[in-house]
């Protein structure tokens, strides 16, 4: 095999395709969970879930294939099985269980905000220790992806506090369950 030469060492390039196929496990698990939660959601919001879980679920996919491709063309092989995601990953499955649909989004908010969480800190890394610029502008596009994604999600859940005269609606953690209000 011919050796790359990028302007990039080989500790350089080994560096940052550890990161990448750390993206890249996040991704998949996410993509996992996320159609899970496509084939599962029921109730009033179904519709619309199943919908933009469809969409983000296509955008995950793409995203995959992207990162996949970035490690390849750095010289290195991405991780492709379930194990390698599942060590890999900082996100966790949650097995076992159908919630709400409240629930799903809550969770599929909180891994993309961890994903972001990760990527900026890549990108950081990228840029500041293995001197890949293009891997860091790379990983911002895809950061601001998932920036989007958690925002539609937060979004769905946030709409679900406001009143039709367009103000906010009392917190429900000061009112539990079951509590009487005067």
């Amino acid at each position: 095999m011919r050796k790359l030469n990028i302007g990039l060492t080989d500790e350089q390039r080994k560096g940052v395709c550890e990161l990448l196929n750390r993206d890249l496990s996040n991704t998949y698990l996410l993509v996992i969970k996320t159609k899970k939660y496509h084939w599962d959601v029921t109730g009033p919001e179904f519709r619309s879930l199943h919908e933009i879980w469809d969409e983000q679920y296509q955008i995950l996919s793409e995203n995959i294939d992207a990162i996949a491709e970035r490690v390849r063309a750095l010289g290195n092989f991405p991780v492709g099985t379930a194990e390698g995601f599942i060590q890999l990953s900082s996100i966790k499955e949650h097995t076992g269980d159908v919630p709400p649909s409240d629930t799903m989004v809550t969770n599929l908010v909180e891994d993309h905000e961890q994903i972001i969480r990760n990527l900026r800190e890549h990108i950081d890394q990228c840029s500041e220790e293995f001197h890949d610029e293009g891997t860091a502008d790379f990983l911002t596009g895809l950061m601001e992806g998932h920036e989007e994604m958690a925002w539609m999600l937060r979004s769905f859940i946030e709409g679900k506090a406001i009143k039709p005269d367009g103000q906010q609606a009392p917190a429900a953690a000061k009112f539990p369950a079951g509590a009487a209000t005067k």
